[in-house]
């Protein structure tokens, strides 16, 4: 915004400067067809001139409506949740509404911040990546008559809506997978972190079908610090040195399988022979003129938009055919196994 005089410059301001009344100057910013167009052209010179910006929040208070969705996302860096967000925030602007961000690190107690501090804005709904809660956070949301809708999982009891997938069943896909290829002594590579509960499901997805096959059992190992590369890299010298003789990794992301790569590079592994390794998430550079990394695809851009959407046709009185919406996965095969 533009500072003039010590302060904002005001819808009085402009309309002193066009000479009109502030009724005229909202109706040229808001309904311009029932303003003649000489006195439309004289307020926008105005507006040009001083550098007049609407005031958002108080058009939102007369209205009820800020304009405003927040999304609370586990993590900012990355790749984890870009399409997501990228969906989010381009069918938000397609219906003049601003996406307003914050992250968490997987911390339940930060989440609960952000979602204080969302609410003083008075958004028109909140998306949040995490389905773990505080007590008090889950009882706010609940409070806040807002639409809340949960992404990346599909839990029992949303809070308001849920849009994502199965992660369980994504773990026991990539299982099934594995097995096809003939993998017998397989580990999984994740993170350790109060707030990883993707992460768990889908390891508990995978072990479950390797439980029931008879045939092989899950090895497990977890890096709690650094970036998601260097954890993928140690968790596989940790599988090693532990497991000698693993012939795949299930990693629970694609940034943690690079890591895993790289390790396997290191110590002269042959990829896929003398080790497959696959990851989640069909990040970018996992595609085959990247990677040509396995992984579960997940429909990132899709739950953006559903979430959006869905926020939009609640506050227009149209109510959802179902409280969760379940966009799937695909386990996608190259090269890496």
């Amino acid at each position: 915004m533009t500072i003039e005089s010590g302060g904002w410059v005001t819808m009085g301001e402009v309309a002193e400067k066009a000479g009109v009344s502030k009724i005229t100057v909202s109706r040229v910013l808001r309904t311009p067809d029932k303003v003649r167009e000489e006195t439309r052209e004289r307020v926008r010179a105005a507006i040009a001139e001083l550098g007049y910006v609407p005031d958002e929040a108080a058009g939102g208070l007369s209205s009820r409506r800020s304009r405003i969705v927040g999304a609370v996302i586990s993590t900012l860096a990355g790749s984890t949740f870009a399409s997501t967000v990228d969906g989010l925030g381009a069918r938000l602007r397609q219906n003049d509404h601003q996406l307003l961000l914050a992250g968490t690190d997987y911390s339940s107690a930060k989440e609960a911040e952000a979602v204080g501090a969302m609410l003083g804005r008075r958004p028109d709904g909140l998306v949040l990546t995490s389905t773990a809660h505080t007590a008090n956070a889950r009882q706010t949301l609940a409070a806040s008559r807002i639409p809340v809708v949960e992404l990346w999982e599909l839990p029992v009891d949303p809070i308001g809506y849920a849009v994502g997938f199965s992660n369980r069943d994504a773990g026991a896909a990539m299982a099934r997978h594995l097995l096809a290829t003939g993998r017998r002594r397989m580990a999984f590579i994740g993170t350790s972190g109060e707030g990883d509960r993707r992460g768990r499901l889908r390891y508990e997805g995978f072990a479950e079908i390797l439980a029931d096959s008879g045939l092989a059992e899950a090895r497990a190992t977890a890096a709690s610090s650094g970036t998601q590369t260097a954890r993928g890299a140690r968790g596989l010298a940790a599988v090693l040195e532990r497991w000698p003789d693993t012939d795949a990794v299930f990693c629970s992301s694609d940034a943690l399988a690079l890591g895993a790569l790289s390790e396997a590079g290191r110590r002269g592994l042959r990829v896929p022979d003398d080790l497959a390794i696959a990851g989640f998430g069909d990040f970018e550079f996992a595609g085959e003129f990247g990677l040509g990394l396995t992984t579960v695809r997940i429909p990132g851009l899709r739950i953006g938009e559903t979430a959006a959407q869905l926020i939009l046709d609640v506050n227009a009185g149209i109510e959802p055919a179902s409280r969760t919406v379940d966009l799937g996965f695909e386990v996608i095969d190259r090269s890496t196994t």
